[in-house]
C-alpha cells in the first residue's frame, strides 16, 4: 500500500479562478490530491513524507492551445525552410526538444497545430510510459481540397485556417469559401473544430458554421464576442503574436525573444510596422477586455514555432499579456490551465483538487513574484511526485 505524502505550500493557485490561499498543505495518494487543507492542520501520520514548500507558490501545470511542435521558431528564413524540409526523424527529434523545452517552463500540455501526425505519432508512442508533456495534434484543414472526406482522417481536433495567421503578410492558400468550411465542419467526426479567423465578417462565418473555438480573433468586434458568449465558443486570442511583431518592427520583423533579452538580426525597419502593430495590439488587449466583461470562455495559445516565439517560455509572456488587459492573475491561472484541458480532454491536467491527478508547477516566493518566477521553476510534480525530466540546475555536478 501506498504511503500518503504531504505537500506544503506557503501560496496556492488551484486553478479554478479562486483567490490564492496561503499556507496550505495536499495530501496525495496514489497520484490523486486527498486532501487540501490549511498547513496548521497538517495530520500528524507516522513515517508520512513531508514536502516542504513553504517559501514556494504551487499552481496548476500550464496548456499552451497553440503550437507548433516540429518548427523551427528561427528568424533566419533558411533555417525555418530547412526545418520544414527535413524529413521524419528531424522532424521527430525537433519535437522531442520542443517538447523538452515546454516541460522545463511547466507546460505539460499542448495542441500542436503542424498536423505532423507520423512525428506525433512516433514521439508518444515512445513516451507512453511517462511522457513528459500531453500531446494533441491537430487535423489541419487550410484548403478547398481538405473540404475531401477522405482528407480529413486522423487528428485529435480540427485546425482550419479560415484566415491566414495575423502576422503573415500574405496566404500561401487560397482562402476557403463559407460553404467549404461548412461543410469541413459537417464531416468533422465528433472532433472539436478551432478555426483561425481575423476580422468581423470572417469570425461572424465561423461562428455561423458551428465552430467551437475561435484562434486570433483580431478585429472580430464586440457583436461575434457576444455571439461567442453566447454559444460558448472558446476564444484563444494569440496575442503573443501581435506583441512579437511588435518588437520586431524596429528590425524588419525580425527578433527573437529568450528570457528578459531580445535578440535582433538584422533588417530595415518596415515604414508605419511599428505603429500598426502598436494598434493591433493595443484592440486585441481592449477585445480581450471586453471579453472578460461579456463572460466569453478564454485559453491561451501562444503561436509558438512561428518566428520569434519560442515554445515553452512564451508561455510566460502570453501570461503577461492577459493580465495586462486587466485579466486578475488568478483567472489568468484558469484559463491557462483548467480551460484548455477541459477543452482538449487532458484529464491529468487542469486545476488542483481533490480526486484530480497532482500533477502540478512550484515556483520559489510569493503569489505576487507571477508570472515572472515561472522562468525558473523551483520543481515540476506529476502525478504526486518529482518530475524524472526536470532539473532546476541541469549543469550543476552533484
Amino acid at each position: 500500500m501506498h504511503r500518503t505524502r504531504f505537500i506544503v505550500a506557503g501560496s496556492f493557485i488551484d486553478g479554478s479562478g479562486a483567490e490564492a490561499r496561503r499556507n496550505i498543505y495536499l495530501a496525495v495518494k496514489d497520484r490523486i490530491i486527498t486532501a487540501i487543507g490549511p498547513a496548521a492542520d497538517l495530520p500528524a501520520s507516522a513515517g508520512a513524507a513531508v514536502d516542504d514548500f513553504s517559501h514556494c507558490t504551487i499552481l496548476p501545470a500550464l496548456i499552451d492551445c497553440s503550437v507548433s511542435l516540429a518548427r523551427s521558431p528561427s528568424v533566419d528564413p533558411g533555417v525555418r525552410l530547412a526545418a520544414e524540409e527535413a524529413g521524419p526523424a528531424d522532424k521527430s527529434a525537433r519535437l522531442a526538444r520542443h517538447s523538452r523545452y515546454c516541460h522545463v517552463h511547466g507546460v505539460l500540455g499542448v495542441a500542436d497545430s503542424d498536423d505532423q501526425s507520423g512525428p506525433v505519432d512516433v514521439y508518444q508512442k515512445k513516451m507512453t510510459d511517462g511522457g513528459i508533456i500531453e500531446i494533441r495534434s491537430a487535423r489541419l484543414c487550410r484548403s478547398s481540397k481538405d473540404c475531401e472526406t477522405g482528407n480529413q482522417g486522423g487528428g485529435d481536433f480540427l485546425k482550419i485556417a479560415y484566415s491566414a495567421n495575423i502576422e503573415d503578410q500574405e496566404d500561401s492558400y487560397p482562402q476557403l469559401s463559407h460553404e467549404e468550411l461548412a461543410r469541413i465542419l459537417m464531416r468533422r467526426g465528433g472532433r472539436k473544430a478551432v478555426v483561425v479567423a481575423n476580422g468581423h465578417r470572417r469570425v461572424e462565418e465561423a461562428l455561423a458554421a458551428g465552430c467551437d473555438a475561435i484562434e486570433q480573433g483580431y478585429g472580430m468586434g464586440e457583436d461575434n464576442l457576444r455571439r461567442m458568449a453566447a454559444r460558448e465558443v472558446l476564444w484563444i486570442p494569440s496575442l503573443s503574436r501581435a506583441k512579437n511583431s511588435l518588437d520586431g518592427a524596429g528590425s524588419g520583423g525580425e527578433v527573437c525573444c529568450r528570457f528578459s533579452h531580445r535578440y535582433a538580426a538584422p533588417g530595415q525597419p518596415v515604414p508605419g510596422a511599428e505603429a500598426f502593430w502598436k494598434k493591433m495590439l493595443a484592440e486585441q488587449l481592449a477585445q480581450l477586455r471586453l471579453a472578460g466583461k461579456m463572460g466569453v470562455t478564454t485559453a491561451l495559445g501562444t503561436g509558438a514555432g512561428s518566428a520569434g516565439i519560442i515554445h515553452g517560455e512564451s508561455m510566460a509572456e502570453e501570461i503577461k499579456l492577459f493580465i495586462k488587459a486587466g485579466c486578475p492573475l488568478e483567472e489568468t491561472i484558469r484559463c491557462a490551465s483548467e480551460t484548455g484541458a477541459r477543452f482538449f480532454g487532458m484529464e491529468g491536467l487542469g486545476k488542483l483538487t481533490v480526486g484530480r491527478n497532482a500533477t502540478f508547477l512550484i515556483t520559489r516566493g510569493s503569489v505576487g513574484q507571477l508570472p515572472r518566477k515561472l522562468s525558473y521553476l523551483e520543481g515540476i510534480y506529476v502525478d504526486g511526485v518529482p518530475s524524472g525530466a526536470y532539473r532546476k540546475n541541469p549543469f550543476r555536478k552533484a
